[in-house]
């Protein structure tokens, strides 16, 4: 039997590691700048959490959901979405005790049963945002500032923003009332699944994804027509706050994300390279989203972006990163005593925080100086038995292909100082 990976997953091979490593950095730089703090929850939650959360007919919770009971018959969930853990997480811990505006960022897996395509997977990976505590729209405008940084520093440049406000429980009746009676007079030529939301929650429908769905809500009222006066009010805030930090966005009338708990600001960020699939991140306001999962009412807003469709934009705008060299030192042994002696060494290099490697095979010399120009070494020590006998090796700098003799004495200052390395416990 041949086993390969589960459909809708992809295995990061090292090669494409780098990649991965240099838009994490990127994130945590950002955040860092912008007074985020990391936070980790759970892969999987009670099911419940989701489904109150997200929306019982949002196609999430309707179709896309690993669900699963454990030994002791609980419903549980892998997390399709990183919100609702981390709200979880704040009331659980009454982490709004410990000062008024909390501020996380989180970078991890996620599940959804989708149908797989260039930037779609079933296990995708996302990092997020989320503040909590806070109602200015300054803050709505932070969050899209952060993602937008972010986009930026990773090289991106072919992306826009898409604003839209999806009001507030006070707001949404009158547009439900306009919203059926525009699809009243279509409801028969609705997808199944949208003909069941026009009863229990018609916002979704503009949400489908079908394209028939699609056509027929082309011209439906839009919530932005009947918000209340606090929720255009905090609008015109949000962009006005975009104003004046020359945030170009385009007003996105049928904006209304894929999650019932957003409240007043919507927003995306998309990229033109992408196809179907553009948006590479997105989020928007919760307000009322603490106080439905059991905590004090707490005005909240958040985004997450997807990793993997961020590096596909990449891609397609040929982005370029650094490729930093695998390891500093390749070490080369030429007989057996060399080959006892490199084992030595190379824990003392990796004591001295310089990462290397060396050869298991007993290659030939030849052999070992390809291995090491494809690890990317910067240096090769090579351990020859003339030069041992004298308690000297050679050391061959792989960029400019030259090599000098040091004394073994002195090998690993010698390496350090060409490296550029910080000795271990050395303080700055």
């Amino acid at each position: 039997m041949k086993y390969r990976a589960p459909r809708g997953t992809h295995d990061r091979l090292p090669d494409e590691m780098s990649l991965w490593y240099h838009l994490e950095g990127v994130v945590r730089e950002q955040m860092r700048l912008y007074n985020y703090s990391e936070i980790a929850t759970p892969t999987f939650e009670g099911t419940e959490l989701f489904s109150r959360s997200i929306g019982e007919e949002t196609e999430i919770v309707e179709k896309q959901m690993y669900t699963f009971f454990d030994k002791a018959g609980r419903s549980l969930t892998l997390r399709p979405e990183g919100t609702p853990p981390v709200v979880r997480s704040y009331i659980e811990h009454s982490l709004g005790r410990r000062q008024p505006l909390q501020k996380f960022f989180y970078i991890g897996p996620m599940y959804r049963q989708e149908a797989p395509q260039a930037g779609r997977l079933r296990q995708f990976h996302q990092f997020g945002a989320e503040a909590i505590g806070a109602i200015d729209p300054a803050m709505d405008v932070e969050m899209i500032s952060l993602l937008l940084s972010i986009c930026r520093r990773l090289g991106l440049k072919a992306i826009a923003l898409h604003l839209g406000s999806v009001g507030c429980p006070r707001c949404r009746p009158l547009h439900r009332e306009k919203l059926l009676a525009f699809l009243g007079g279509s409801y028969s030529l609705l997808c199944p699944d949208c003909q069941k939301r026009y009863h229990r929650n018609p916002l979704r429908i503009l949400d489908c994804k079908r394209e028939r769905c699609r056509e027929l809500t082309e011209d439906a009222p839009s919530v932005i027509d009947f918000l209340c006066e606090d929720c255009a009010l905090h609008f015109e805030g949000v962009k006005h706050h975009l104003q004046q930090l020359e945030i170009a966005y385009t007003l996105d009338r049928r904006l209304v994300r894929g999650l019932d708990y957003y409240t007043r600001t919507a927003f995306e960020v998309i990229s033109a390279n992408l196809g179907a699939q553009n948006a590479i991140g997105g989020g928007g306001r919760y307000d009322e989203l603490i106080k439905e999962l059991g905590g004090d009412p707490t005005p909240a807003v958040g985004f997450a972006a997807g990793m993997e469709r961020i590096l596909l934009a990449m891609e397609k705008e040929g982005c370029q990163i650094a490729q930093p060299p695998t390891i500093g030192v390749y070490v080369a042994p030429v007989g057996d005593r060399a080959r006892a002696f490199a084992l030595s060494l190379l824990k003392d290099l990796r004591q001295a925080g310089i990462s290397c490697d060396g050869d298991y095979l007993k290659r030939s010399l030849k052999a070992q100086m390809r291995m090491a120009d494809r690890m990317g070494a910067s240096y090769t020590v090579i351990l020859g038995e003339e030069e041992m006998d004298r308690n000297r090796v050679l050391v061959r700098g792989m960029r400019e292909s030259k090599q000098e003799e040091v004394g073994l004495d002195r090998l690993v200052g010698y390496l350090i100082e060409k490296l550029g390395v910080r000795r271990q416990g050395q303080t700055v």
